[in-house]
């Protein structure tokens, strides 16, 4: 007869525990920094006393900044990351939940949608830096980036069966392209987690580094994406999204419809004269 673990033990195994009912609220729960003469938009969760637990004014903040990413054309690149030194962050914050009606509990997954979706639909690049816990919805968050890169300290975990619900962020659609599909279920039908360190080797990060050089690293990533043409790299992002999953030559088509776009760019003229020249290129903003 199998041992059910007591309660203590099965919560004990997430790492982490409701964030506090009387935690102190930043004034803002979202930052946002533009760096690199507003090249690169650092955006940072900022209840770093919660794990960055979202709350729906967080997840408002986030969908009003990625939005803003968006529309301003000099900026070319995102990445997001949570404050602190503990989690990059923990999912919905279960605290607020419980004091939630049935119809305050389906706005505010309207709301959690509607951050979700802007962000998988951001033309310009993103990549999340987790700098801790990941888990739940902000696990969810980080994958629905372009890509992860991780500090060592770094956990990615889907808890939400452990709680009574089914996954509803994205990883039960966005895990089993980063991960084996069988290791992705069974994440996600036990809760069980993995290491940054685990989490590469199966291919989910791409890097993992010291948490004290983690944002180095992220803003190293960031620069290099800034200084190629944002047409060009907007370009090559959309084509590899909208060919996964499409029969070969649908794939294709695709690929070398971004392709002729860039060819007939002011911004291929401008590289190839730069490296003629062994110059730095001036790669102008998109006028999109």
């Amino acid at each position: 007869m199998t041992t059910q673990p007591n309660r203590s033990d099965r919560w004990a195994a997430m790492g982490f525990t409701p964030a506090a009912a009387d935690v102190d609220e930043p004034d803002q729960p979202v930052l946002v920094e533009y760096l690199s003469d507003g090249k690169i938009a650092l955006i940072t969760l900022n209840r770093p006393e919660a794990d960055n637990a979202i709350t729906t004014a967080m997840g408002t903040r986030l969908t009003e900044i990625l939005e803003t990413v968006a529309v301003r054309a000099q900026v070319r690149v995102a990445v997001v990351t949570g404050a602190g030194d503990r989690a990059f962050s923990i999912g919905s914050d279960l605290s607020q939940r419980k004091q939630m009606t049935k119809e305050d509990w389906l706005r505010q997954r309207q709301d959690f949608d509607r951050v979700l979706y802007t962000l998988r639909q951001l033309r310009k690049p993103i990549f999340a830096a987790v700098n801790g816990l990941a888990f739940g919805g902000g696990s969810e968050l980080a994958q629905s980036t372009d890509f992860i890169i991780a500090a060592d300290n770094a956990v990615f975990g889907q808890p939400e069966a452990m709680i009574g619900l089914s996954a509803g962020g994205g990883s039960p659609v966005l895990l089993p392209r980063v991960l084996p599909r069988g290791k992705a279920l069974q994440m996600l039908m036990t809760g069980e987690s993995v290491s940054a360190q685990e989490a590469y080797r199966l291919g989910m990060a791409n890097e993992v580094h010291p948490q004290a050089d983690l944002m180095a690293a992220a803003l190293k990533i960031a620069e290099r994406i800034a200084n190629n043409s944002p047409t060009a790299v907007q370009a090559v992002k959309r084509a590899v999204r909208m060919s996964d999953g499409e029969p070969l030559e649908q794939a294709i088509s695709i690929m070398m419809e971004a392709h002729w776009r860039s060819a007939v760019h002011p911004d291929r003229v401008e590289g190839i004269a730069a490296f003629i020249e062994d110059r730095e290129p001036h790669f102008q903003d998109p006028d999109y």
